[in-house]
């Protein structure tokens, strides 16, 4: 992973880079609708209130996990206990971005909706909160992050999310094979080149023109850069955003030139 130096770099270069976020100069009709619709919604939704109340008691709670890491390393811990406060403080989707999740899904209405990444389950939470009609399925390396994020389910009494717990390289294959098409994908799990695109590879065969797939920290570390660029450069992708902490991914066919935007939110 990059240091925290070299991450404030490259965010500066993105923030001065990047397209207005008001949508000012934005060509693209799709594109300018999401920054205005979606990126942009200032609405309070009542599942705010229900999220971040469970953070809040997740962020006090120094209970310790005995974790199993099967992805690119902790950014948070060497040693394999950790007390759920820093998993929540240091691992958890922000309160920005989750909220942002929530919107995206309450937009678009995707009704099978994958995450491989579970953590604590703020961002799964969001998710199924924005859509009750759909299907959430998501996926948790360590066991015992997994039993936590599923007591957080009970305790929003959310119906709508299938915990699956296990790694990715066996559960993968099983989730796609139960459900498909994939319409939402969040890959927030293994931050390496090859475990990316491998899962990125595997999910093309189960979305349609119409399915979004959302790459988290796609600026964490050089392997997640190149990960973010072949993704973009993948025939079958017809438009990026970059949102410099998450990449969003299009594959609509009416889109007849590839494009990639770099928004600051």
């Amino acid at each position: 992973m990059f240091s925290p130096w070299q991450l404030a770099k490259k965010y500066i270069h993105y923030y001065f880079t990047a397209s207005n976020g008001k949508g000012h100069g934005v060509h693209s009709p799709f594109v300018f609708e999401f920054i205005k619709k979606v990126l942009n919604d200032k609405r309070h939704f009542a599942a705010y209130d229900q999220v971040e109340a469970l953070r809040k008691q997740l962020l006090a709670d120094n209970t310790c996990l005995q974790v199993e890491d099967l992805g690119a390393g902790s950014a948070i811990s060497n040693t394999s206990k950790r007390p759920i406060a820093r998993i929540a403080k240091y691992a958890a989707k922000s309160t920005k971005f989750s909220q942002l999740l929530f919107r995206i899904v309450q937009y678009y209405k995707p009704a099978t909706i994958l995450e491989l990444g579970t953590s604590l389950g703020i961002s799964a939470s969001y998710m199924a909160l924005a859509n009750p009609a759909a299907s959430v399925i998501t996926g948790e390396g360590s066991i015992a992050i997994a039993e936590k994020a599923a007591a957080n389910f009970r305790q929003l009494a959310i119906p709508n999310i299938e915990l699956v717990p296990g790694n990715f390289d066996n559960t993968l294959p099983q989730i796609l094979a139960r459900h498909t098409p994939v319409e939402l994908a969040f890959l927030d799990g293994n931050h390496r080149l090859e475990p990316t695109l491998r899962y990125f590879e595997a999910l093309l065969l189960h979305t349609t023109e119409h399915s979004i797939l959302i790459l988290d920290d796609i600026h964490w570390s050089e392997e997640m850069e190149q990960a973010w660029q072949q993704v973009q450069d993948h025939p079958a992708v017809t438009l990026t955003i970059d949102l410099f902490f998450i990449g969003l991914v299009f594959f609509r066919k009416d889109f007849k030139v590839k494009q990639h935007f770099s928004i600051r939110f």
